[in-house]
């Protein structure tokens, strides 16, 4: 049997090995401050490919012609794919599409103008869920792993006048070595559900710059590192007018940091406070808007421009029964106005990157931000690949948003077993995220210890903040568990309340012990506060969660495909009694 034979594919099993070997990682990604995005967004061509036949048949090869024009028969036809809007997910665009999970194949025809002479032209994907594999012009150039974090790939040697045939195959199927796993309890969104973009860049550019300030107590020094596309001897041009500076970062192949003395106004959600920070290099500029602020612990305290601060929390899904894991303006400003009528003043997005225009919203309006990676429930913690699809998640995520001061926590993964192969795979995830931003803490979401009835977990020892995840009054409902919990802790260290709660259906009443009422939910919330008001190294409570989600585990009565532990409906509109009552209590803490 050869390459020719025309039956090869259906019995070739190593069909997706090539593309496994050019992957795009985080070490590709470039600063996008200010660049100018020439959008690729809009309606593109989609098949449903439940077998891998593009790949296999490598349909990505055939030009987009008709069958009037074939020679032989083919499977896939451009002309005759839906037509579905990107960013999106193919979950929500038919129904038959709802629980369809394989590989769906999306294209786009553009053309781009001839770059000038030196120009590179990167193709950037915000997010797509789970993996893609990229082809231009009947040629792969990478794949990527990671369903929630942007990735960027060279295309300038592809591109060709007129027109350009732009091919993304995306496979969503859940598998037990991917971050997440096959089991987890959120929906499972497929497809490019964040923005496509083409980025124009000088032929030696900046590829990274991230401003902040030294975390020594002082609040007097400001640090600048920039990272250019070559490892060159050069400079860049820093410039933050607001507080008079102008500066040259000196270059050295490739890298460069400067240390500078500033006193800006610190950055809290009191005073969002933020700077426009420039950086040149020849016609290449990058601009962020940034705010300074220091954050880090003290004993069980944690510390924000040296004060103590206590965390009002909530937790959010990127979720939405229309929209699917697909985000908009309006639906993140929504969510922050909820934020705010809750008078809280954290939200720890859950539970993987959620849309970077979350955390710049979040810099704007002053709202404290934990952001994390899906190592969620029982990964594949003995298999290096699984390792190293969890690092690169984890460095997309901290290169994108480490210069937005609304991030505080690092979240490095979430209700794990501590097993030996869990503890030696988190801590260096820990390790990793400190070394990529050693400015904020890092967390994770950590269960109890059934055996001691404590919070210990060897993982604290690799943390800052040590999250909790219990669920008294609920999946255990003797609340005096919670109780022997507190009074048996001593954890060195501050510990933030990262979930906890009840189901509730909007509507349902019921007395205090009715499961599913929203009596009981309150009731949950009320006997919770009154308990862990007892321990002064809980530093922060952040209930699950605000909206109701949809997810695939649950079918009762009251839930019908939904996890119905939001403070407010599905809907994003219909607050139930524990909005208010969580509302008042936070209202107290501020007062």
């Amino acid at each position: 049997m050869t390459f020719d034979d025309p039956y090869y594919h259906l019995h070739d099993e190593d069909y997706a090995a090539p593309f496994a070997k050019v992957r795009a990682v985080h070490a590709d990604m470039i600063a996008m401050g200010g660049r100018k995005r020439i959008p690729l967004s809009g309606t593109w061509r989609f098949t449903t490919d439940l077998f891998d036949e593009g790949l296999r048949q490598k349909w990505y090869r055939d030009p987009p012609d008709t069958p009037a024009d074939w020679r032989i028969p083919r499977d896939y036809e451009d002309a005759a794919a839906d037509l579905v809007p990107v960013p999106s997910c193919w979950t929500v665009q038919k129904p038959e599409w709802r629980y369809f999970e394989g590989s769906g194949w999306y294209v786009r025809h553009f053309s781009f103008p001839p770059a000038h002479h030196g120009e590179r032209v990167f193709l950037r994907v915000g997010a797509a869920n789970y993996q893609a594999i990229v082809f231009l012009n009947g040629i792969f150039l990478a794949s990527h792993r990671g369903g929630s974090t942007p990735f960027f790939i060279d295309v300038t040697a592809h591109l060709q006048p007129g027109d350009n045939r732009l091919m993304i195959a995306v496979d969503n199927r859940r598998r037990p070595e991917r971050v997440p796993m096959h089991h987890c309890d959120w929906f499972n969104h497929g497809g490019l559900y964040r923005e496509v973009d083409l980025v124009v860049v000088p032929a030696v550019f900046i590829k990274d710059i991230v401003v902040t300030l030294v975390p020594d107590g002082s609040f007097g020094t400001i640090a600048a590192h920039v990272e250019i596309s070559e490892a060159l001897d050069s400079a860049v041009d820093l410039a933050i007018p607001e507080l008079g500076i102008a500066a040259r970062i000196p270059v050295t192949a490739g890298r460069g940091t400067l240390r500078l003395a500033a006193r800006p106004e610190l950055w809290s959600p009191a005073t969002p406070r933020l700077y426009e920070v420039e950086a040149r290099l020849g016609g290449d500029v990058v601009r962020e808007r940034i705010g300074f602020r220091e954050i880090k612990v003290r004993g069980h305290e944690i510390l924000l421009n040296g004060q103590p601060l206590y965390l009002r929390g909530i937790c959010v899904h990127e979720d939405d029964a229309e929209l699917g894991k697909a985000t908009t303006e309006a639906d993140l400003r929504r969510r922050f106005t909820h934020v705010r009528e809750l008078g809280a003043n954290f939200v720890r997005l859950a539970h993987y990157p959620h849309h970077e225009r979350a955390a710049e919203l979040a810099d704007e309006l002053g709202i404290l931000l934990w952001e994390e990676i899906p190592v969620y429930w029982a990964i594949d913690f003995a298999n290096p690949g699984t390792y190293a699809d969890a690092e690169n998640q984890l460095l997309e995520m901290i290169r994108r948003d480490r210069n937005r001061a609304s991030v505080i926590i690092w979240g490095v993964g979430n209700e794990n077993a501590d097993t030996d192969a869990r503890y030696a795979f988190m801590s260096r995830l820990a390790h990793a995220a400190r070394g990529a931003d050693p400015t904020r803490l890092i967390s994770a979401a950590c269960l109890i210890n059934r055996q001691t009835f404590c919070i210990e977990d060897r993982l604290a020892a690799d943390l800052d903040v040590i999250g909790l995840n219990e669920y008294f009054g609920w999946y255990e409902p003797d609340m005096t568990g919670l109780e022997r919990l507190i009074e048996n802790s001593r954890p060195g260290k501050p510990v933030v309340i990262s979930e906890c709660g009840a189901d509730a259906e909007a509507g349902h009443i019921g007395a205090p012990g009715a499961l599913f009422s929203e009596e009981h939910q309150v009731d949950v919330f009320r006997r919770q506060l009154q308990i862990l008001a007892r321990a002064d190294y809980v530093q922060g409570f952040c209930p699950w969660i605000m909206y109701d989600f949809q997810t695939e585990r649950r079918h009762t009565r009251h839930q019908r495909g939904w996890n119905r532990k939001g403070l407010i409906a599905g809907d994003k509109a219909t607050k139930k009694r524990a909005f208010h009552f969580l509302a008042e209590h936070y209202r107290s803490l501020n007062r």
